[in-house]
């Protein structure tokens, strides 16, 4: 029994090293976001538990990602904006959204550079391009060079980091945008939602 125990430990180790050396470890941890501007949604991990519904949750504050072509949003056509699920803040308008078949949101830009920040991302043995809310830091996706004309970009996004607003709808936002935890628009009847998210 010791010896079995001997050879699997080794093996074990040997792997871990192996994955070390070769880029496929656990990336370490990200810096703490830090948002230079003057609306910065700061508030504790708690209260973005009470806020966002368990899916929105693990996306935009742990950094998952959903399972492709689970999002409602992925086929939405409608016309208006998409907002973080997490403060609010209006990030793409659906003018930049294209059907890209990798079953996630995505868009050629955003609707303002200073909106979607860019981080990078050596997780999962590869190196991207993260993308998170400027006001908030939520996780959004990630941007990537295989997208239409006239940017040549990609912007993956998790449809449970977003939120759909109808155009019509886009002043009850403010300007500057109002900040809304949870996407939710206490002026209006029909609020803003993510998949999954609590009634």
């Amino acid at each position: 029994m010791d010896r079995r125990r001997f050879i699997m430990t080794t093996a074990a180790a040997a792997l871990l090293i192996g994955c070390a050396e070769t880029g496929w470890a656990v990336a370490p941890p990200k810096a703490p976001f830090r948002s230079s501007r003057k609306d910065a949604v700061k508030i504790s991990e708690e209260r973005w538990k009470e806020a966002l519904d368990p899916l929105s949750f693990y996306v935009l504050r742990q950094g998952g990602t959903e399972r492709a072509f689970t999002s409602p949003l992925n086929r939405n056509k409608a016309d208006g904006v998409y907002l973080c699920a997490g403060c609010g803040l209006p990030l793409f308008d659906s003018r930049a959204k294209f059907d890209s078949g990798t079953g996630w949101p995505s868009f050629f830009q955003p609707i303002a550079k200073n909106r979607v920040l860019d981080r990078p991302d050596d997780s999962m043995g590869m190196r991207r391009t993260e993308n998170v809310c400027a006001r908030c830091g939520g996780h959004l996706g990630h941007v990537f060079n295989d997208g239409p004309r006239p940017t040549g970009l990609r912007y993956c996004m998790n449809g449970a980091a977003l939120a759909f607003l109808e155009r019509r709808r886009v002043s009850e936002l403010g300007d500057p945008p109002k900040v809304f935890l949870g996407a939710r628009l206490p002026s209006s009847k029909a609020e803003p939602r993510t998949p999954g998210a609590r009634p």
